[in-house]
């Protein structure tokens, strides 16, 4: 299961990609984030990251005050 497509990948596609626009690289990261306005605290939503958008995305999340821990895709994996 995929974060990015629960019922798995299309053929040939990456599993998880970078959720910054127009990025399609595959993604090394899970930014978990809340909004704290809208979510409950447990509640976690999950952008991915490759290494090159890791630092942009957790800034913009960040400066926010959204973003609750970067953790690596694997550890999504083996969550499911």
């Amino acid at each position: 299961m995929s974060v990015l497509f629960p019922a798995g990948p299309p053929d040939g596609a990456p599993r998880e990609v970078c959720s910054a626009k127009g990025c399609r690289t595959p993604a090394g990261y899970a930014l978990l984030w809340n909004n704290p306005k809208l979510h409950t605290p447990e509640r976690r939503k999950t952008w991915l990251a490759c290494e090159e958008h890791r630092e942009q995305l957790s800034s913009f999340l960040g400066i926010r005050g959204f973003l609750k821990d970067v953790v690596p895709v694997e550890d999504l994996r083996q969550q499911t």
